[in-house]
């Protein structure tokens, strides 16, 4: 049996150059999503998010290779962030503030159907607390401008600022949709000067 790595099929989407900024057309994806607020660290409700998150992402990767013969490394961690001000979350102010919704990705194949049953599976086995919170939605970011980060996400600033201050403004580009990271890395295993995040911002052309 094969084993699809969205990370290699999409090399253009999860490995961008951490040299400049790439404008790339993002084709509709989707997803399992949790919403949520606050700071990352600390935040119990960021906790319990990644828990139930992952719980599920596993559970249909399982029953995708089980029922349906079709077997995938599970793509990594992505978040949507945004604030009321947005300079407070590119200056990484005021963290309680951050209103973010993390998501993984899933194959074309997976339905509704089956994101239910592996929801299911997963209340009757541990039952995280913030499983009643995941949804399973179709998320379309089309034109958008990436970059890769390459060390701690408390640096992401000057290149987020870059972005939106001087990249946009000289080739004609308005913001189109909230700020979007993809982790390749794990913080757990990984040294925070060689952490991978994507950064991708949608836009879309001045009038």
């Amino acid at each position: 049996m094969t084993k699809t790595d969205f990370k290699k099929e999409w090399k253009h989407l999860y490995q961008p150059s951490p040299k400049d900024f790439e404008i790339v057309e993002v084709p509709p994806m989707n997803f399992i999503m949790i919403d949520g607020q606050g700071d990352p660290n600390t935040a119990q409700a960021y906790q319990e998010a990644l828990e139930a998150l992952y719980a599920v992402a596993y559970k249909i990767k399982f029953t995708s290779k089980k029922e349906l013969g079709k077997d995938y490394v599970v793509p990594p961690l992505e978040g949507l962030w945004w604030a009321e001000d947005m300079d407070v979350f590119t200056s990484g102010g005021d963290r309680d503030a951050w209103q973010w919704t993390m998501m993984i990705m899933q194959p074309e194949w997976v339905t509704e159907a089956l994101f239910e049953q592996a929801c299911n599976q997963v209340a009757e086995a541990k039952n995280p607390p913030a499983l009643s919170k995941i949804r399973l939605e179709n998320y379309h970011e089309g034109l958008s401008v990436q970059i890769m980060h390459i060390g701690p996400y408390s640096e992401e600033g000057p290149t987020i600022h870059k972005l939106h201050h001087e990249f946009l403004p000289v080739n004609n580009l308005l913001e189109a949709g909230k700020h979007h990271e993809i982790y390749l890395g794990d913080p757990r295993k990984v040294a925070p000067e060689k952490l991978k995040t994507v950064l991708r911002q949608p836009v879309r052309k001045k009038n």
